[in-house]
């Protein structure tokens, strides 16, 4: 099974929770995954029809897919490939983001295993996803300095790294969303407030044209990760796959002359 377009959404100006970083204007959202939002890991990419370039920094770190048929995959497309350790392969998606290649069956329903953040106190970081946030912890390398946690042994897991000083989010940061019950999302605010802990969006609601509203409560954790939590009853609805996903991407990247747009009126679109 491939990755595959879920949705794609566009949008005529900025989020009210910057969705799409800190950009006003049109953008597109398009969600890919190896199966449903509701039982998978799935990526968001946000796209700023504007922005020519973004400045990637240490935070975010890559995703590591335990994948044969993707290692087999980017060899047949001539991808580059560097074996970082027996069997694991490191590649970089366009825009310069790192992904790790297992090159092992899966196991399980989902390949993504493992995303991970950069962060400048290890102990801080893990109190914070596990003591304040109520990650489980499965493994913890003082001398590697790195902690893996996660909510369930069947999902996606979060791997912490040390950096080994400031945690440095260049201009194309994005965030790590999970979904809850919403009645727990006032909570979780509450918890934030009482711990005098970063609340970047209080509670609020998300429109999509034509689909569901989301309710939202957007934190930061001890090096400014956005980590998003959202309303599971109204998320499961906007969340179905929708059939016609790839022809709205496709039909969007057709439209799309931005480019030409820019290059008429001797313009260049900003380096974020």
């Amino acid at each position: 099974v491939a990755l595959q377009v879920l949705r794609h959404e566009e949008f005529e100006e900025g989020c009210k929770a910057a969705c799409n970083g800190p950009y006003d204007g049109k953008w597109s959202k398009t969600m890919v995954g190896y199966g449903p939002e509701d039982n998978h890991f799935v990526v968001e990419l946000t796209y700023n029809y504007g922005i020519g370039e973004y400045r990637l920094g240490n935070d975010f770190l890559g995703i590591t897919l335990v994948s044969s048929q993707a290692v087999s995959n980017a060899k047949k497309m001539g991808w580059p490939l560097k074996e970082v350790t027996s069997g694991v392969f490191e590649t970089e998606a366009p825009g310069g983001y790192k992904f790790y290649l297992e090159d092992k069956e899966r196991l399980k329903q989902d390949p993504v295993w493992k995303v991970t953040l950069g962060v400048s106190n290890l102990q801080k970081s893990v109190s914070y996803w596990s003591g304040l946030l109520g990650m489980k912890i499965y493994e913890k390398d003082e001398e590697k300095q790195r902690a893996l946690l996660g909510y369930a042994d069947d999902q996606c897991k979060l791997e912490l790294r040390a950096v080994g000083g400031a945690v440095d989010h260049g201009t194309a940061f994005g965030r790590v969303a999970f979904s809850c019950a919403k009645d727990e999302l006032p909570s979780i605010e509450a918890l934030m407030k009482k711990e005098n802990q970063k609340i970047l969006t209080p509670l609020v609601s998300l429109d999509t044209p034509g689909k569901a509203t989301v309710q939202v409560v957007i934190l930061a954790d001890p090096d400014g990760h956005e980590v998003c939590f959202v309303g599971d009853e109204a998320f499961r609805e906007l969340s179905q796959v929708d059939p016609n996903g790839d022809k709205l991407l496709d039909d969007a990247m057709a439209a799309d002359n931005s480019d030409k747009w820019f290059a008429e009126h001797n313009m260049k679109k900003v380096s974020a």
